[in-house]
């Protein structure tokens, strides 16, 4: 096993040193992000036809306490209230998914709803008016029912052509003003918690063998397809760029033995290699191959030549870390973890967890295991990197404690996952001695990495069977229609901007930038990379933070 203190000598502490707001650019901004399905709620207003989490969540047993988005925090009747909190609290950029169904009730393409198209219009309208610049999600789960229900959804190879049809619509329809676009939010999710787990939406779980496989199949050669017809079609007179949004825990060796470490390399092919590596290789990772056999779809000729488009950037979701022995037989319920042959560990030798835990009871605070990631995936695919997600924040832990802020050295008492978020960028950037790993992003001198908080209000929540309400506004969940008025509760975000204005200084983060005016398209690192000046992630309304590592 490992031990810590040995351990954190060569690889930095768990992050608990200061951070400044003079630690970052003049052009740093922050940003906040949803998901469609969890805060618009009219499910049945505006000509938008049903999706699988629709059905899902109107399931017996899918969801503990029955709640669903139905209508969620009412986003679609009250966006621009929402849009004006966003400008008062100072934040420069707005990232939302768009509902496919809104677009396309059916998903087939074949008539586009003008009330969807105008709903999202008002959105990107109402945000340039204030300066907010959109980034914007085109695919975040909630594939149209009918697509699921008549051809089995991302099991047919079909669903490319589909989900094609939905982007031309949103690129033709939306990007004279959107310059920042991600195809499809953690695929990784939809493949083991959609079709293997069934935890998620659509909920199989009948074909664990093959059926993640091939939703992960398609969903990359989607993503692929779309991505080239934007640069075919559309690059050229609207100047935007393309990403995908992946999810990946670092996985540390639990020994300096070759099994233990082949197990940890293992365990990031199937994480992120899976859906990267044929993106920049033209194929699966080999030891996915290996094991997988004919589970795993070939891919042809053919889509080699769609795969092998890179990426504009890679949007990086991660929350912790994990210790990783090789062990051969496994006692992991699903298949894609049993043919892993790896045990996840949460201790130190000697007993002691990797980090402090937090709120949720999956995530400990692990803020070197950041560093580590950035490192590996930039050396890997050499493609500016956005951390797209980087923390939890719940508004349980806040509320149960009393205890005033206190941003220096330990972080946010009241929200620990918080002291995750503000540690981890130090950890990140901590100066260490020369070596070709020392920092993910100054390898070339072009990369960006991006950090995000998740906060201002709470959505509805994605985990299927778990009894975690989500008591946003006026907790309209358990109501099957609209309710008039709901009141706004922005969360941690006004917490955190009272917080700064009490203090009348320098924080260690400020909503605004220190320049008056910044043109996100324009904002030139040192390596002279042209790249956004901000970018944001998922679910709740978050924090974001733009960040070029150094040494």
């Amino acid at each position: 096993m490992v031990k810590k203190e040995e351990f954190l000598r060569e690889n930095g502490d768990n992050g608990n040193g200061s951070v400044s707001r003079t630690d970052f650019p003049p052009n740093f901004v922050f940003g906040v992000a949803t998901s469609a399905y969890q805060i618009e709620g009219a499910c049945k207003e505006g000509g938008r036809g049903p999706s699988i989490w629709d059905a899902f969540t109107h399931t017996e047993g899918k969801i503990l306490d029955k709640s669903n988005g139905d209508v969620a925090v009412d986003h679609y009747h009250q966006y621009m209230e929402d849009i004006d909190l966003i400008a008062k609290l100072g934040f420069g950029a707005y990232r939302f998914s768009i509902s496919w169904s809104r677009i396309f009730p059916d998903g087939l393409g074949t008539k586009v709803n003008d009330e969807g198209i105008a709903f999202y219009n008002n959105i990107i309208n109402a945000l340039l008016e204030r300066g907010i610049q959109p980034y914007v999600t085109l695919y975040h789960w909630d594939l149209p029912l009918h697509l699921h229900e008549s051809m089995g959804g991302w099991l047919n190879k079909q669903i490319i052509e589909y989900f094609a049809l939905y982007a031309d619509a949103c690129f033709a329809s939306f990007g004279d003003r959107v310059k920042n676009w991600i195809t499809i939010n953690e695929p990784l999710q939809t493949a083991i918690n959609g079709y293997d787990a069934g935890i998620f939406a659509p909920g199989r779980c009948e074909n664990s063998l093959i059926e993640p496989y091939l939703a992960a199949h398609h969903q990359i050669l989607a993503h692929a397809t779309a991505a080239s017809l934007y640069r075919r079609k559309y690059k050229e007179k609207q100047g935007g760029q393309v990403g995908l949004v992946v999810d990946c825990e670092w996985a540390e060796a639990n020994s300096d033995k070759i099994e233990d470490k082949s197990a940890a390399a293992r365990r990031l092919d199937f994480q992120l290699g899976w859906f990267l590596h044929p993106l920049y290789y033209g194929d699966y990772p080999e030891v996915m191959r290996e094991r997988l056999g004919d589970q795993l779809p070939k891919l042809s000729e053919e889509d080699k030549k769609i795969l092998l488009n890179p990426l504009d950037f890679i949007g990086l979701n991660h929350y912790t870390s994990r210790f990783i022995s090789h062990v051969t037989e496994c006692t992991e319920e699903h298949y894609y973890y049993k043919v892993q042959e790896m045990e996840r560990i949460v201790e130190w030798e000697g007993g002691q967890v990797i980090g402090e835990k937090a709120a949720s009871e999956w995530l400990y605070v692990v803020p070197w295991g950041l560093r580590k990631i950035l490192n590996y995936v930039s050396q890997k695919y050499a493609t500016p990197i956005f951390v797209t997600e980087n923390a939890e924040f719940e508004l349980s832990s806040l509320l149960a404690k009393t205890k005033t802020l206190s941003w220096y050295q330990s972080g946010l008492d009241p929200a620990l996952s918080l002291r995750y978020f503000l540690s981890s960028p130090a950890t990140v950037r901590r100066r260490r001695p020369p070596s070709a790993a020392a920092s993910a992003v100054v390898l070339t001198g072009k990369h960006e990495v991006w950090c995000a908080l998740r906060s201002l209000v709470q959505p509805w929540k994605w985990r299927a069977l778990i009894p975690r309400h989500a008591p946003s506004r006026a907790d309209p969940l358990q109501c099957p229609v609209r309710r008039v008025n709901l009141t706004r509760h922005p969360l941690l975000a006004r917490i955190l901007s009272n917080h700064s204005q009490k203090l009348r200084r320098p924080l260690p983060f400020t909503f605004l930038p220190s320049v008056t005016k910044i043109d996100p398209l324009r904002s030139v690192s040192s390596g002279g990379h042209v790249s956004s000046s901000s970018l944001l992630m998922k679910w709740p309304l978050l924090v974001l933070l733009p960040l070029p590592l150094r040494n």
